[in-house]
This record gives structure tokens, C-alpha cells and sequence, in this order.
């Protein structure tokens, strides 16, 4: 990376989102673009998560993007070696290498209303600029590890799930798993057999639905590599079921009780003890936290070598852990399942804008991005899974490839205005869009389901989810509304001085947005 780099476009991470970027890009005729990437290789979650067990909870075929569909999925669900690997094909079909620059964490960019312009150092002393930053880091790629009293002298080994240490054998150990969500769900049942004792720290019981996989036939491959319709089809099929899933999300959360019911039952055929089953029996409206698929789970906690502690891990002495109930457990190893920084994303703190401060100052009281994709103060810097974008029932990358379709129009309005041009969100709009989704999610499951769940932010609002389906997404993202930005001027272009710029709090202005 030369000191004076500059390039249109410069995306920040190589997961799903930072590739379907890159791809869009080149589909787009803009190959002036770099990729920068903190790690040594794409994959993003997937390449971070590598822990025994570790898949995803969305079939394959839905879980791909679409104009890259894989008519060789091994199976239904597939496990992160494959995605990984898909990422790497994709990587290389797309011809994306050459953009990507690894070992390039960014450390801070600032936007630069002179040159409208993102100025970014990388760690390690790198420099460039771009004209419009994509921010693709993701939700799920800083751990997040609560501070428990007695961690730091704690004499075993401790990892999170995400940053999992594969050269610590955990044969025979004494291991506390900490967290019961979506990986401590697929790892316990992966360590169960080997470790000799394993204790399950379970501060709220998730719902558990059976895993129903099985492998993909050669047959099936055959026939989805002949006749490339029927991975479309099949596609099809796997998006609208979970689309006429959403209105009891969104809508409706009492029909949920019949799958409640399903899910007591899936526990009740693998757990006997009604001791154990009493802990394991969430207390909330299934669906308010996110379902979550094992058909091994609730075998692996009946094991005679599995202690389920029903409270959250409160203080570490020595090798002793202490729960918030008072019971105790010694152990050589801790494995934190405690997910990630979701609703505070560190690239926020690194992120500068039009007036001096940084995202998360601006986002103090809340994320909020104008149609999950650009933050008032901060042009011509849009966001790849954005405040309101994520999913309870579908899959992501449905998400990403709408906002994709909104990027692609984002620099085609860029194009149009001709000359230094930037875009700025409104407030008002953003606003605006975000009271939209605020109201609806008002009944949302996730709103009244009764629990507490990382979807939620400090301040107790869903920032995360978006309450609709993901039609509806693609619909409000298939192209910018420039009423919803001002326009942008280098100071000392015509353009500028023939249309001065005005803010829309000062006009009172207030855009109408649906949602």
C-alpha cells in the first residue's frame, strides 16, 4: 500500500459482506477498489469461528449468494470448513484477490470536507484515501467477554468460542462452557464425549428445535450442476417458507405457541429428569431470542460427565468458579460463549465524521442508519449489515445482497451529480426511517416476548432486527432517494457555488419514509 494510495471505493472486511461489495463493485464496471482486511485471509466470522461443531442454522442454499449459487453443498446445513471454503472460491472465481489487502486492520478514517474524501490509516503506519468507504466488518467479529472478578488470575486456559485455541486438548479436563447460545449449543455436544468433566454455566435456557440435516445426495448434485434452475428452485422454496414465517414474528407473536410446543416436546424426548428439564425450560415467548437448532444438545447435557449450573457465572477463585446461585465447580479451562460486540461495533470508535466526531459518539443513544445503510455526519460512508438489518428466521445474506442493490444506485446518483460530489444523510430521514422501524417493532416478538437478548441495546431498544420480511427490505433499498441526502460540494468547484448546500433542520424539512 503506497502512502498516497487513493481509490474510489475502499471496503473494510472480507466476509459475506465485504465480498458481495467487491463483486457488485466489479459487476458494476468499478475496478478502482481495495478490500482491506485485518486478518490473513477472507471469511470473516467464518474464517474467526472455527470451533468443534461450529455450522450454520440456515440451509445452504439460502445461505450463498445468488448470482454465486454452489451446486455442490455436502449438506442441508453446512458446516463452517464448507462456507469457508465457499468464501475462497467466490474469492477467486470473481477475481477478487488482487483488490484485497490482508494484514490491514483500520485504525482510524476521517472524513475530509475539503477533498470530500475518507482519509484511513491501517495499523502498522498504511495510508490512503477513498471517495466512499463501505464499512462490511460485521456484527459478529469483535467477542464480547463480561468482566467476571478473578478472570485475570485465573491459572487454566481461557478462549472465547471465536478465537478458539486448537493446539489446548481438552481431553479429559475439567472445562466450564459459559453462555448457552447459538456456539455453546453446537460445541457442547462436539467436547461432551472427550472432555472428563463439563460444566455448563446457563444464565437463560435458550429454545432448542431439532437440526433437521442430512447429507446432499450425488444425485441431487448431479442434478443441481446439469440444470442449474432447480438450485434456484430450491432456493425459492427455502426463501418463501421463511417469508410466510415472519408476520408471527413481526405481527403475531401468540401463533408461536404451537412451534413452543414442538420444542417442549423436542426436549422432553431426549431429557427425562424433570429436575434438568426445569432448567432447561425457557420462561419467555419462543422466538424472542433466536431459536437455535441441535438435535444433539439436549442428548449431551443427560451425560453422566455434564453439570448444568442454572445461573450466570458471578467470581473466579483460583481454579474454582462461583455461580451467582453459590454453587461451585473447579476447572482447568473456560470456554466463553458469550457472543459478540453487536449493538456497540468497535469500528464506530474509529469511524470520524463531518464534524470531529466519531460514530459511536453519534451513536451514544443508539445505531440508527437511514435504511440500515448511512449515518447522518458521515458521507459517502455506508454500512453492510447496519443498524435494523439483521434476522431472527432467514438468512443474511439476503440482507446484504438488498443493501448491495442500494450501494450499486448509491454510486450511480454519485456518478450522475458529475464532478467532487458527496451524499449526507439527512437527519430528519434518518429519523424518520428509524421512529418507522421503531414503531414496528413495538409488537414484535422481540419487543414482547419477555426477555432480555443481545439484540437489544444498553438503553433496552432492538437495534439489531429488522421487523419485516426480507421482500420488504429489498423493496425500501432498491434505490437512493436523494431527497433523503444533501448534496455535497468540493468548496471550490462551480457546482458548488451554483447550489450551496443547506441543511434540512434548517428548512424543516421532513422526508417521508416507508419502510
Amino acid at each position: 500500500m503506497t502512502e498516497h494510495e487513493h481509490v474510489r471505493v475502499a471496503v473494510i472486511g472480507s466476509g459475506f459482506g465485504g465480498l458481495g461489495a467487491a463483486v457488485r463493485l466489479r459487476r458494476e464496471g468499478i475496478t478502482d477498489f481495495v478490500v482491506l482486511e485485518r486478518a490473513g485471509s477472507v471469511g470473516g466470522t467464518w474464517r474467526d469461528n472455527s470451533y468443534p461443531g461450529c455450522a450454520c442454522d440456515v440451509p445452504s442454499h439460502l445461505y450463498s449468494f445468488s448470482f454465486a449459487p454452489n451446486p455442490d453443498w455436502p449438506r442441508t446445513f453446512s458446516g463452517q470448513e464448507h462456507i469457508r471454503a465457499y468464501l475462497e472460491h467466490v474469492t477467486d472465481v470473481f477475481r477478487l484477490r488482487p483488490h484485497i489487502r490482508f494484514d490491514a486492520e483500520v485504525e482510524r478514517m476521517a472524513w475530509d470536507p475539503e477533498r470530500l474524501r475518507w482519509d484511513i490509516e491501517t495499523v502498522g503506519g498504511g495510508r490512503l484515501s477513498a471517495d466512499v468507504v463501505v464499512s462490511a466488518t460485521g456484527p459478529l467479529s469483535d467477542p464480547r467477554i463480561p468482566e467476571i472478578p478473578g478472570l485475570d488470575s485465573f491459572p487454566g486456559k481461557v478462549f472465547h468460542s471465536a478465537r478458539w485455541d486448537h493446539d489446548y486438548d481438552l481431553t479429559g479436563k475439567r472445562v466450564a462452557m459459559v453462555g448457552t447460545g447459538a456456539s455453546a449449543v453446537q460445541i457442547v455436544p462436539a467436547i461432551q464425549p472427550k472432555v472428563g468433566r463439563l460444566t455448563l454455566f446457563q444464565r437463560t435456557p435458550p429454545w432448542v428445535m431439532p437440526r433437521v440435516d442430512r447429507a446432499i445426495s450425488g444425485a441431487e448434485r448431479r442434478l443441481h450442476r446439469r440444470l442449474p434452475f432447480t438450485t434456484q428452485a430450491r432456493r425459492g422454496l427455502l426463501w418463501g417458507i421463511r417469508e410466510l414465517q415472519v408476520q408471527a414474528f413481526t405481527r403475531h407473536p401468540n401463533q408461536l405457541g404451537f412451534v413452543e410446543r414442538l420444542a417442549r416436546r423436542n426436549m422432553a424426548r431426549a431429557v427425562k429428569d424433570p429436575a434438568l428439564r426445569a432448567k432447561l425450560t425457557p420462561d419467555y415467548r419462543i422466538g424472542c431470542k433466536r431459536i437455535l437448532l441441535s438435535s444433539a444438545y439436549y442428548p449431551a447435557l443427560t451425560r453422566p460427565n455434564v453439570d448444568v449450573v442454572a445461573s450466570g457465572l458471578r467470581e473466579i477463585r483460583g481454579n474454582t468458579l462461583v455461580a451467582a446461585d453459590g454453587s461451585e465447580a473447579e476447572v482447568d479451562a473456560i470456554v466463553f460463549g458469550t457472543g459478540f460486540r453487536v449493538t456497540d461495533m468497535p469500528i464506530a470508535e474509529r469511524v470520524v465524521g463531518a464534524d470531529g466526531r466519531t460514530l459511536a459518539e453519534s451513536w451514544k443513544g443508539g445505531m440508527e442508519a437511514l435504511r440500515g445503510a448511512s449515518a447522518a455526519g458521515f458521507p459517502n460512508w455506508m454500512t453492510i449489515i447496519g443498524p435494523n438489518t439483521g434476522l431472527g428466521n432467514s438468512s443474511m445474506i439476503l440482507m446484504i445482497e438488498s443493501q448491495l442493490n442500494y450501494l450499486a444506485d448509491y454510486l450511480r446518483q454519485l456518478d450522475v451529480l458529475g464532478g467532487r460530489a458527496a451524499l449526507d444523510a439527512r437527519p430528519s430521514a434518518v429519523h424518520a426511517w428509524n421512529r418507522r422501524v421503531q414503531d414496528r417493532m413495538t409488537r414484535t416478538v422481540w419487543n414482547t416476548g419477555g426477555c432480555t437478548s443481545w439484540y437489544l441495546d444498553a438503553n433496552g431498544r432492538n437495534t439489531t432486527i429488522w421487523p419485516g420480511t426480507t421482500g420488504e427490505f429489498r423493496r425500501a433499498t432498491r434505490r437512493v432517494d436523494l431527497a433523503e441526502y444533501e448534496i455535497l460540494r468540493a468548496p471550490d468547484t462551480p457546482e458548488a457555488a451554483a447550489a450551496p448546500a443547506t441543511r434540512d433542520a434548517d428548512r424543516g424539512e421532513r422526508p417521508e419514509v416507508t419502510a
